[in-house]
Parts: C-alpha cells; sequence; structure tokens
C-alpha cells in the first residue's frame, strides 16, 4: 500500500509539472508583446478623390499621412462593433452608407438604449468640415473625434483599455495595425492610431461630383425649368425672383459654410432660455447658446429628419419654417426673416435641393462595410 501510494505522489507531481511546462499559446501568450516585425510594413500612399475643380484642396495632418492600409484598417475599425462595450454597435450603426452616413432618426440611441439629444450628422465631405465637428463644434479634428463615441456613456460606453487589448489579442488587427503604422511589437497598438485609422477612412468619404448640380455646373447636363427657378432662388441670381437667402449658409461647392448661427427654431428671451445651449455649451460665450453647425446640403433628401434634434421630418417642414422667419431670440441670424415664398416658389427650392443627391457617393463599394 505504501509503495503504491509514494508512486501515486510522484506520478501526480510529474504530471503537474509537465502541463506546467506546457508549450500551450492560450496559456503563455502575452498579446501586450508580440513582435510584429515579421509582417511586411509597405505603406501605398492614397490619393484621396473629390471634385477638384470646385472643392478646395483637402486639409491632411502631417502626423497622418493616407495611406490604403491606413483607410482599409479605418474602415474596418469603422464598421466592427467590438467597439462597443457589449460589441453590439459600430460607427456605421448610426452612420449608414444607405443615409448618407447618418442613421435617419430623430436622435441617436446606443447600447443601453439611452436616447441622446441630437441626431447623427451626415459624414459626407467631413474630412473638409475646418472649424469644428459635431452639432455644437467641441471638437476641432477628425482624429479628436474618432476617440470620443467609444467612452460616450449613451453610445458605445465602453473604456478604450477594453478595445485596445481586443486588437492586440486579434491576429487580424495586430496585423491591419503593423501594416498601416509600422508598428514593431502588439504593445504599440493604441487608441490613438485607432483613431487615426478611423479619421483616414472618413477623409474619403467625399462627393463623386455626379450629381446632377454637379454635372449641370461643369456643362454636363441642364436643369429643367423648375430646378432652374430653385437655383436662382436659392442663389438669388434673378431680378425676378425672391430670395430664398439660402446661400448665405449654405453655399457652394460644401453646401456649408461650416459656421454656427441660430436659425429661429426655438423662442427664447435671453440667452439663457435655450434648453440646448449648442455651441455655446463649447465656447462659454452666451451669444453662442442656442447656435449649431450648419450641416450640408449635398444628399440633403437622403439625410432626413433635419436639424440638429431632428424635429423636421421632412424638407417641406423646413421650407416652412424657413418662409415663416422662425422664432424670435436675441441672436437669431439677421437673415432668418419672411421670405415670403410662394408655394410655387417652395416647389422650385424643394425640386432643386433634389439635384444635389449623389447616389454614386451612397452606392460607393469603397465605403461600404468590408466584411459583407
Amino acid at each position: 500500500m505504501k509503495y503504491y501510494s509514494q508512486f501515486f505522489i510522484i506520478f501526480s507531481f510529474l504530471f503537474i509539472l509537465f502541463n506546467g511546462c506546457s508549450d500551450d499559446p492560450a496559456a503563455v501568450v502575452d498579446y501586450d508583446n508580440i513582435d510584429l516585425t515579421d509582417i511586411e510594413y509597405s505603406p501605398e500612399n492614397y490619393t484621396i478623390t473629390y471634385p477638384q475643380s470646385s472643392f478646395p484642396a483637402p486639409e491632411i495632418p502631417e502626423d497622418n499621412p493616407m495611406t490604403r492600409q491606413g483607410v482599409d484598417l479605418g474602415k474596418f475599425l469603422f464598421y466592427d462593433p467590438v467597439l462597443s462595450a457589449d460589441s453590439t454597435m459600430s460607427c456605421a450603426s448610426c452612420h449608414l452608407q444607405i443615409g448618407s452616413f447618418t442613421n435617419n432618426l430623430p436622435v441617436s440611441v446606443g447600447i443601453d438604449n439611452i436616447a441622446g439629444t441630437r441626431s447623427a450628422m451626415s459624414l459626407l465631405n467631413v474630412g473638409f468640415y475646418n472649424k469644428g465637428l459635431f452639432w455644437d463644434g467641441r471638437t476641432t479634428t477628425l482624429e479628436e473625434l474618432s476617440l470620443l463615441p467609444v467612452t460616450d456613456e449613451i453610445e458605445f460606453h465602453n473604456e478604450w483599455p477594453n478595445v485596445i487589448g481586443k486588437f492586440r489579442a486579434s491576429d487580424k488587427y495586430r496585423s491591419m495595425f503593423r501594416k498601416a503604422f509600422g508598428i514593431e511589437n502588439s504593445g504599440e497598438i493604441t487608441k490613438e492610431l485607432a483613431a487615426k485609422a478611423m479619421s483616414q477612412f472618413q477623409r474619403t468619404l467625399n462627393s463623386s461630383g455626379e450629381s446632377k448640380y454637379d454635372r449641370v455646373m461643369a456643362g454636363k447636363a441642364v436643369f429643367t425649368d423648375q430646378e432652374l427657378m430653385g437655383f436662382e432662388i436659392y442663389f438669388d441670381v434673378s431680378e425676378d425672383l425672391p430670395d430664398g437667402e439660402c446661400f448665405h449658409c449654405h453655399n457652394d461647392p460644401l453646401m456649408t459654410t461650416n459656421q454656427y448661427l441660430n436659425n429661429g427654431l426655438d423662442e427664447a428671451e435671453d440667452f439663457s432660455d435655450f434648453a440646448d445651449l449648442g455651441h455655446g455649451k463649447v465656447t462659454g460665450i452666451p451669444f453662442d447658446n442656442g447656435r449649431f453647425r450648419i450641416p450640408t446640403l449635398r444628399n440633403i433628401v437622403h439625410s432626413a429628419p433635419y436639424m440638429h434634434d431632428g424635429r423636421f421630418q421632412t424638407l417641406e417642414e423646413v421650407l416652412d419654417h424657413y418662409n415663416s422667419g422662425g422664432k424670435p431670440s436675441p441672436n437669431k441670424d439677421p437673415l432668418i426673416q419672411p421670405l415670403g415664398l410662394t408655394q410655387e416658389h417652395l416647389d422650385a427650392v424643394l425640386v432643386f435641393l433634389h439635384t444635389l443627391t449623389d447616389e454614386t457617393f451612397m452606392n460607393n463599394p469603397e465605403f461600404a462595410d468590408p466584411t459583407n
């Protein structure tokens, strides 16, 4: 009996020793310290496409040059729900290509089914917005913007260390980060690099130049009589038609001036009466209260509902609001005044707005979910 007991003890010791020295990767891999130098790093320059004859040159940060590998990584990250705490939402959940990279909801809802207070803005031509981002202008760069949804308690309700840990443990992402940024070790994967990649992808989301408006401006098409009337009211180029006061804020070529203003949505006796302070909450300047960034009107037909809180479901409602002159407040923009447009004029402006639709952009496979 004693012999068998000693044998059992020795056998158990050897078994434990043997398994403790196992080469099982799951037991020994340190995902924060994996050498990546065996993966080729050969970045290819990426040239952004946009209507060069009319658009300004894009501003590319010196520390985040465009590469094909960076754009590819950014697109995967944009569509990957791993960014959210429960892996149910991605950036594309609120910015769908079919909606000109918005979600067509009055306000966005996060992973905990908590509704936000503002609608998701279209990302069309977002790389050209150089006076702040979001409705209130709280960030100045795409790199800064790309960091925020992950930790926002209403949106992804996550922490960046959790996300980075998943990237470092992924063969796919280790390889993609290496190819995009030349890192030599998995421990070099950071939230800043993730934000740079997502920013590169977003800078590719540009107009194709194939909307009817663009083709007319390029001499490749002509407006109908009704579209021409709307164009002339919009840009105030006819002495025989009233001024729609549109182009002052939604000017060619981006159809936005990237500025912030109060367009008379809410009545306010003083600057403290606004339920949503908008740009004023960012600047701390009372006169900026109730002012919001002017959105682009390109693809406006596909980005309903309208205004920062999605209060208008249709463009007809939007036009009626502006034709009425809006509601009084101390900093309402002086251009927001009764316009006196007839129904014929309103219908013409609406038809013109349809010429700003860019179906080529909305169906570009370069912008689609890479996992489909």
